[in-house]
């Protein structure tokens, strides 16, 4: 039954996003701003209904986004979380790999979107960019989403946050909610399972800790859902 309800996703969910990815081209030339972003959100909502439907996987948030401008660091351990970045924030701007944004049509709609490229190894200049695009986004009262593990990592799993983390925590002087999730289990596999994905939100952590404390901080309320393994449905 995994077998079969899986490859019903696969059709349903890929297929869709096609037809979705294709409108959202279309607006970015022709619509406005606004539009944009409802085609942006659809392709979320689209991933959410057939996890439901198709998957029997629901969504479980526990805790509270605060108002206003956030830097929100997120554990990543499949997909599904990355995709699910509209339906989870309210209209997150994206810190993302610099190569995402290289893809033709794809990488223009991002930046449309709000993503915000992070040339690694760039130096300065490059520093000096992803900064400015940053509070650009924050002037606007977005929240900033961020995989400071700086991959995908296995449910379970606990590595050091990338040292970049540190940096747009110290400069860009923003309040950090530390997102889990144990989407891994369920999702993270060819042949996906029933459950319940859950987000486990952080009470805000300050500006201005010192490195080591909010590192340790937001590792820590990172990794709170390591021990569930996969949840029940």
């Amino acid at each position: 039954m995994r077998i079969l309800r899986s490859l019903a996703f696969y059709l349903a969910f890929y297929g869709g996003s096609l037809l979705i990815v294709l409108t959202c081209v279309f607006v970015l030339f022709t619509g406005s701003r606004a539009r944009f972003r409802k085609a942006v959100d659809r392709w979320s909502r689209w991933q959410r209904w057939c996890c439901r439907h198709l998957l029997g996987i629901t969504v479980r948030v526990e805790g509270t986004m605060p108002e206003g401008p956030v830097l929100v660091a997120l554990k990543h351990e499949s997909f599904f979380e990355a995709i699910d970045l509209p339906r989870l924030l309210d209209y997150p701007g994206v810190f993302a790999k610099a190569e995402l944004l290289r893809i033709p049509l794809w990488g223009l709609a991002g930046e449309r979107y709000g993503l915000v490229a992070v040339e690694r190894d760039q130096g300065a200049k490059a520093l000096r960019h992803m900064l400015a695009a940053a509070r650009k986004l924050s002037a606007e009262g977005r929240p900033l989403a961020i995989f400071p593990e700086g991959t995908r990592t296995p449910h379970g799993s606990a590595p050091e946050l990338k040292s970049g983390f540190a940096g747009l925590y110290k400069l860009l002087n923003l309040p950090v909610v530390a997102v889990a999730v144990n989407s891994g289990p369920l999702y993270h596999r060819l042949v996906k399972r029933p459950g319940v994905i859950t987000y486990k939100l952080s009470a805000p952590i300050p500006p201005g800790l010192p490195r080591d404390e909010a590192e340790a901080r937001v590792r820590a309320a990172m990794n709170a859902l390591n021990d569930l393994g996969r949840a029940k449905a």
